[in-house]
């Protein structure tokens, strides 16, 4: 499935969407180690708004699986907490766009931890969140806030665009003792999405990428993957994006290599900087707001370590600086139009 992935007693794979996927990365963590806690809002009875931990709290009980108020600062307080006292907590956010108000308990408590208590204590906590656009939930069930958290040092910031990735990164970020942002694209939870909202709906099911052992396995942080081979250019993306471009460059007859890069925070700059090298074009696509998000960051970093393998300036096709709109959604949403236009462009330069 991919040389990144390292595996132990993973039993039978089956076919699984994303939301089987976290649930079973979250049931085998339960399983695994009893340091392992979930909490947020109406994860435990009701299983969650997309029901990613439906039938964990009847499996493991009311104390390892439970609902908490509303109150986002509340759930990564105690997660902190949690974490300092030898727990591994995994609190749910309900949707990425309801995460500011915990931002002050990630930024300076969870993310500062293990800094200044000379790592006597840490904070070994992943903050679970569906994010993202493609679903009409206007400007506040679409946000992609993920460039805040890839500026604080001591965060880690991972985005799954597969079932089989969704799963071993999970696991990866439970076990790991910093504190991680676990970014979930919704628009993808039940199928890969081509960027047409106008058409039949597509199903994770008879995909490799959906081919999810039931077992324990990981997936290192930090290592991308590369989705296509091709040398007319370098496609940097991550989440929804990965179909959306590889969908647009099938249709175009475009030879690009695909990134996908799993995680932003570790980045795995070395795939970047030998794919860029070798295509000398790079394009960059996500859903968040232009100014400040995360396209920024790679577009400086392939300007600074490939500035004279480029053929051509690094282009950036995003989301614009506006909240996200609700009867403008597909004007918004980085699409087969403007992604194929910027294809255009970059292969002309």
């Amino acid at each position: 499935m991919t040389d990144t992935a390292t595996a132990s007693d993973t039993g039978d794979a089956k076919h699984m969407n994303m939301i089987e996927a976290i649930n079973s990365a979250l049931d085998v963590m339960l399983e695994k180690d009893d340091d392992v806690i979930l909490l947020g809002e109406d994860i435990g009875y009701f299983g969650g708004v997309f029901r990613c931990t439906a039938g964990l709290q009847e499996k493991y009980g009311k104390t390892r699986v439970f609902d908490t108020p509303i109150s986002e600062c509340g759930i990564v307080g105690v997660a902190v907490g949690m974490g300092a006292y030898g727990l591994r907590p995994v609190p749910e956010i309900q949707f990425a766009d309801y995460i500011y108000p915990g931002l002050d308990q990630l930024i300076s408590e969870a993310a500062r931890l293990r800094y200044r208590s000379a790592a006597e204590f840490i904070a070994p906590m992943t903050v679970r969140s569906p994010f993202g656009g493609g679903i009409f939930g206007g400007q506040t069930h679409s946000q992609s806030p993920e460039a805040i958290f890839t500026h604080v040092a001591g965060l880690k910031t991972v985005i799954p665009a597969t079932p089989y990735d969704a799963k071993g990164l999970l696991i990866s970020c439970i076990e790991d003792n910093d504190p991680v942002i676990f970014f979930e694209p919704k628009r993808i939870y039940n199928g890969p999405f081509d960027g047409y909202y106008d058409k039949p709906a597509k199903s994770w099911k008879g995909r490799d990428d959906a081919q999810v052992p039931e077992g324990y396995y990981k997936i290192p942080l930090g290592k991308a993957r590369k989705v296509t081979e091709g040398d007319q250019l370098t496609i940097l993306a991550y989440g929804t994006m990965v179909h959306v471009a590889q969908a647009v460059c099938e249709n175009k007859g475009v030879e690009a290599e695909i990134l996908d890069l799993r995680t932003l925070v570790p980045l795995d700059i070395e795939a970047i900087e030998a794919s860029v090298e070798r295509t000398g074009r790079c394009l960059i696509v996500h859903e968040a707001t232009r100014t400040s998000g995360f396209g920024a960051e790679l577009s400086a970093l392939v300007t600074e370590r490939c500035f004279y393998h480029l053929e051509a300036p690094v282009e950036r096709v995003t989301g614009f600086d506006t909240p996200y709109p609700h009867s403008l959604e597909w004007a918004y949403f980085p699409g087969p139009v403007r992604i194929g236009e910027a294809i255009d462009k970059i292969l002309q330069d």
